[in-house]
């Protein structure tokens, strides 16, 4: 990995992060359920992104930028899994099986459906 990609994979990283975080605050505000919703919300349009970006050829250095680093700082997966034990702890069990498995079931069509538009969009 060249130098230009390890600082595009960490400027991405931290853009992704702080749009990750603007995010959920503005669902959060408006969403008061058990379910996470940020987080599933944030996971599936990071998925279906990537999809479309792996559809594409991309130079090394923007995918480094873009997919490695704004999509891997934008998506979740240990929040997934911290929301998740934390509610199949908790009082709502099923509520925590649901989300795991709407969260990989989700992502993965959300990933199927982006690689598809990012087929078409060539």
């Amino acid at each position: 990995m060249t130098p230009a990609c390890i600082l595009s994979v960490a400027l991405g990283g931290g853009m992704g992060a702080v749009c990750r975080a603007a995010c959920s605050h503005f669902i959060k505000a408006y969403w008061h359920g058990s379910f996470p919703l940020a987080t599933f919300c944030i996971n599936l349009l990071g998925s279906f992104v990537l999809g479309i970006l792996g559809a594409w050829s991309l130079s090394a250095q923007l995918y480094a930028l873009l997919g490695t680093g704004f999509l891997g700082g934008f998506t979740t997966f240990s929040t997934l899994h911290v929301e998740a034990l934390n509610l199949l702890r908790g009082k709502l069990p099923a509520v925590g099986m649901g989300y795991l498995c709407a969260s990989y079931l989700c992502g993965i069509a959300a990933a199927v459906a982006g690689l598809a538009l990012g087929m078409q969009c060539l």
